[in-house]
């Protein structure tokens, strides 16, 4: 991530919302993980990872939205997708990822 949010709760949601802006590849992966851990830890709710500002995610990147649908499923929880470009959606769907995490 070249720059990013950190997950800010929606209280009229319930939700967790994290717009991860530029790129997620393995330079930063871990900062993204640990944010939505964090955030999942310190309220558990469902979250939203609005992709509308990111350009590029790599397989790691990848590897850390999974890890945190595993966790959160496995609690009770979920995590989803909304707005991914085009790039970003055809990697999603090349994975099998979009039928299990887009929201749209």
């Amino acid at each position: 991530m070249t720059k990013a949010s950190d997950a800010l709760f929606d209280e009229a949601g319930g939700i967790w919302v994290f717009k991860p802006r530029g790129e997620v590849d393995i330079s930063n992966a871990d900062e993204m993980r640990e944010r939505l851990k964090t955030a999942f830890e310190e309220r558990r709710a469902d979250i939203r990872v609005d992709m509308g500002e990111l350009t590029y995610i790599d397989s790691t990147g990848l590897g850390v939205i999974i890890g945190t649908h595993d966790m959160l499923k496995n609690n009770g929880y979920r995590i989803f997708i909304t707005n991914p470009k085009d790039n970003v959606k055809k990697l999603l769907k090349i994975t099998n990822l979009y039928r299990v995490l887009v929201e749209e």
